[in-house]
């Protein structure tokens, strides 16, 4: 066979699906088996008649094949068995796919991110916990807090006292899978905030803001519960199935005034 024929391949025979491509698709894979299927080198299957009947399950062939075209694979959220597709990769001899899948197997395909809240009238403390610590590092950098007439009692003594300029401090982190934050005024809470900098005092306006950024980046609300009646401590539970980390613009800026 030349690299411009065309061959069809037709894995599983009893919900048989038909490929048609070009054999120089894969020549970075000289090595692999489907390479030599192709190249009537492998005696346990023969091209006739330019088709090539493979007597395996033909769920994750096409993924394969995307691989050996294009080096790269998507796998739908729904896609669940790894072992699977370890497994036909080795069989298929793309041992760089069948590699990267192992090593994924080990991780976790189902996210987890835990926002505790307190939402009082007049300030807000969060915490956030995620198993991913990739995505709450990501989370915690899009977080802006500023402090306003600090008078902290020498708990951040870089700080000039008495200031009336905000002054920017990191969010806490108490574990690798913690962040936390709060925000408010020692007076009456009042929205301060445009659609430009974003810069909020009221907590309700941060819980939605928080919320809503996480269902954008494909977590999922599958829970809610109350910590504490008398301390209005709530929790929500979230969870994505893709392993990604949260990217883009910032999320808010958040002012915690002291008077």
């Amino acid at each position: 066979l030349t690299v411009l024929h065309l061959v069809t391949l037709c894995p599983g025979l009893n919900n048989i699906q038909y490929w048609r491509s070009k054999i120089h698709h894969y020549s970075a894979y000289k090595d692999s088996r489907i390479a030599r299927i192709l190249d009537g080198k492998d005696t346990d299957f023969k091209v006739i008649s330019g088709q090539v009947f493979v007597d395996r399950d033909w769920t994750f062939f096409k993924y394969i094949l995307d691989y050996m075209r294009t080096g790269q694979i998507s796998l739908p959220a729904e896609i669940s068995d790894y072992n699977g597709l370890a497994q036909e990769a080795q069989f298929y001899g793309v041992y760089p796919l069948a590699l990267w899948v192992e090593r994924n197997i080990h991780q976790s395909r189902v996210e987890v991110l835990k926002l505790r809240f307190s939402v009082q009238e007049t300030h807000g403390f969060f915490r956030i916990f995620c198993s991913n610590n990739k995505t709450l590092e990501a989370l915690a950098t899009r977080i802006s807090i500023f402090v306003e007439h600090p008078n902290l009692n020498g708990n951040l003594p870089h700080l000039p006292q008495n200031s009336s300029t905000p002054h920017p401090v990191p969010v806490q982190r108490p574990s690798h899978h913690d962040i936390v934050f709060q925000c408010g005024t020692d007076q009456l809470a009042r929205d301060d905030f445009s659609p430009d900098d974003r810069k909020l005092l009221n907590s309700t306006n941060v819980l939605g803001l928080l919320v809503d950024t996480l269902l954008k980046d494909g977590f999922h609300l599958i829970d809610t519960k109350t910590v504490s009646q008398e301390k209005k401590i709530e929790c929500y539970m979230f969870e994505r199935s893709r392993n990604t980390q949260i990217v883009g613009q910032s999320v808010c800026r958040l002012l915690l005034r002291h008077t």
